[in-house]
């Protein structure tokens, strides 16, 4: 099995952030403990954008399909209903492992 690497992007409302923030703050741990879970890191971008970004590494494809129909991701999305400028921009791929196998992938 491949792991399977996720680019989600989260864009509040103006004046959403905090909420949106917190919401998605209460959430990861619950993320973590679930199964296939290697990475779930959140990012905040340098500049103006208010956006918050998932860098997200799932052990194989089935443990990504039970994290989207999961609980966590079930109470994360009722937090957040209204709160959201867009929909979640979600992206997935798979390694390209190049240079040394630590440095060449996540």
């Amino acid at each position: 099995m491949s792991a399977v690497i996720v680019v989600a992007t989260v864009s509040p409302k103006p004046g959403e952030e905090q909420a949106v923030r917190e919401a998605i703050l209460a959430a990861i741990p619950k993320v973590h403990a679930e199964p296939g879970c290697g990475k779930y890191a959140l990012h905040e971008p340098t500049g103006d954008s208010t956006d918050l970004v998932f860098v997200e590494k799932w052990e194989s494809q089935e443990a990504l399909e039970t994290h989207s129909g999961g609980p966590a991701l079930k109470e994360l999305g009722g937090a957040l209903k209204g709160k959201l400028a867009a929909p979640l921009d979600v992206r997935t791929f798979t390694a390209i492992p190049a240079g040394t196998a630590e440095q060449g992938t996540l």
